[in-house]
């Protein structure tokens, strides 16, 4: 019984993401035209500007660095989980999977060093 519950998880978890990731854009959604609706009700002037920016909202200038070391912090910690494990081969098979999130979280950090900031 307890090797069922290794491929049901595994299935039921990234559908759980999903779907939370989903529901949370529905509300973000539905939170941006209740009060798209607030304004109209209590006379203000909406210009296709204003829905826009609260449709999009400007994403934060320290972003690429954010994600960035998260990306690090993830390699650093395959890197770690690889080298606990007792297997030779599975210590290398670790690095390796953990120089993709290194390798992203680094592009990200030049992005952040070298990109426009206003």
């Amino acid at each position: 019984m307890n090797e069922l519950w290794v491929p049901i998880a595994g299935i039921l978890a990234p559908a759980i993401v999903v779907g939370l990731i989903i529901w949370f854009r529905y509300r973000i959604r539905q939170d941006m035209q209740q009060t798209i609706r607030l304004a109209l009700d209590k006379g203000q002037d909406l210009s296709p500007e204003i829905i826009d920016r609260l449709g999009h909202p400007k994403p934060s200038k320290n972003r690429d660095m954010r994600l960035g070391v998260i990306w690090l912090a993830v390699a650093i910690a395959l890197a770690i989980f690889g080298q606990a494990v007792p297997d030779e081969e599975a210590n290398v098979i670790f690095l390796g999977i953990a120089a993709f999130p290194l390798f992203i979280g680094a592009a990200y950090l030049i992005i952040w060093k070298f990109g426009e900031r206003d």
